[in-house]
């Protein structure tokens, strides 16, 4: 008996360290010592799918293009890729999965200001670092958050100038119903009123809204020169083939849109867009080398009828400003990353032409174009900043802007 007593006691103590070895195991992060893992988060799913994906699609060319290329600091870049859903606390949750459990040396993501403001907090907690890569309102500036897309200065307020210079005077404001249209439209109407012209109409539409039949009536009754078009996802595409219902084109009620890129003119159809403005940094049509090479893999990758847009190459460049940071640094380090971006000296040759990070606000500097859409679908260039344009996110620059009080809205 006494034989038996030792042996079981003895099992059971083997037992309990293999238990007591398998949970610390179980505790430990497994590391590979030849990939680095990304997050990528964007809208698969819901109304913001429409433009989204194409982001998504030029990360990964760009990751798998660096990957050929032997990699960053000699790991193979790993992807983790999530489902925002078109819903900002969906964004969160899936933010914090990513650099919570996930562990991911950084992430690149988001569209709508409304998803981006729902994890900048995340990022900021978890001293991680966000790459957003879309045009959108200004007013903000993260520690933690690399904006590649255009600040207000690149976008909103060279296309009013435009509109101003081309003879435009009654405004209609049209947007969705978020953090993006709502102070883009609180910039524009100070910048026209400072013009001593009007705006003669302000409306928007749930993300989600498919009947525009009311507003288009607002419309004609305000009988504006120009609708100034802050709609996202696929209220677009209701709201453009409801106007073309009423057999409402561009020589009748002309727009301009920050939201519609050569994705979303192939969702709504080229035939009803014609002529109508938009305003961004990149086309597809943008005439460098860099972008011909671009265009080629994009769609030797996903296929010769998709199209890039101006999100798509921010995106892109995302990606590899990303690498030439991490390579300056020597380190996947957030903190060594960021000191890195913070010398003003990380830049990429990128199909735009050359941007760079601003060290002080981690926008970029970019240059800005008008465009009109073509029957072909694609956007053709008519006016264009001689060079790229310094990021001002907060309009400190512009007197009517500052005289006006302009904020951030939540």
């Amino acid at each position: 008996m006494k034989m038996k007593k030792t042996t079981c006691i003895r099992a059971i103590a083997v037992l309990a360290l293999g238990v007591f070895i398998a949970v610390g195991m179980m505790g430990c992060k497994k590391q590979d010592g030849n990939t680095v893992k990304v997050g990528l988060l964007h809208s698969l799913t819901g109304p913001m799918a429409i433009s989204e994906m194409s982001v998504r699609d030029a990360e990964i060319l760009a990751i798998e293009e660096i990957n050929r290329a032997g990699g960053v600091l000699g790991k193979q870049i790993v992807y983790v890729e999530e489902d925002g859903a078109s819903v900002p606390s969906t964004f969160a949750t899936k933010a914090e999965k990513l650099v919570g459990q996930d562990k991911v040396a950084t992430v690149f993501g988001c569209w709508t200001s409304s998803s981006r403001k729902a994890v900048k907090s995340i990022f900021e907690d978890y001293d991680s670092l966000l790459w957003y890569p879309v045009q959108y309102e200004g007013m903000e500036q993260s520690p933690n958050i690399i904006y590649t897309g255009a600040a207000p200065n690149q976008q909103i307020v060279p296309a009013i100038e435009y509109l101003i210079e081309q003879g435009y005077s009654k405004f209609f404001l049209l947007g969705s119903d978020y953090v993006f249209p709502r102070t883009a439209n609180m910039i524009i109407r100070a910048q026209v009123r400072s013009a001593g012209l009007d705006v003669v109409g302000e409306e928007y539409a749930a993300m989600d809204q498919t009947d525009f039949a009311a507003i288009i009536s607002k419309i004609e009754a305000a009988r504006p020169d120009i609708i100034v078009n802050t709609l996202n996802g696929t209220g677009n595409v209701s709201f453009f083939k409801q106007m073309s219902e009423k057999n409402y084109d561009a020589s009748r009620y002309m727009t301009m849109s920050f939201s519609i890129a050569e994705e979303e003119v192939a969702a709504i159809g080229a035939n009803i867009l014609k002529d109508h403005l938009v305003s961004w940094n990149y086309y597809q049509t943008t005439n460098t080398p860099e972008n011909a090479n671009f265009v080629a893999a994009y769609k030797a990758k996903f296929g010769a009828n998709r199209v890039t847009s101006d999100p798509a190459e921010a995106a892109y460049c995302g990606v590899y400003l990303w690498k030439a940071a991490v390579e300056m640094a020597g380190s996947f380090d957030v903190d060594k990353v960021l000191a890195a971006i913070r010398t003003g000296n990380i830049s990429f040759q990128a199909p735009e032409g050359r941007v760079v990070i601003d060290a002080t606000n981690q926008h970029l500097s970019k240059p800005v174009r008008i465009g009109r859409v073509a029957t072909n679908g694609l956007i053709d260039e008519i006016h264009a900043t001689s060079g790229p344009v310094a990021p001002d996110p907060y309009l400190a620059t512009y007197a009517w802007a500052v005289s006006a009080g302009i904020r951030p809205l939540e």
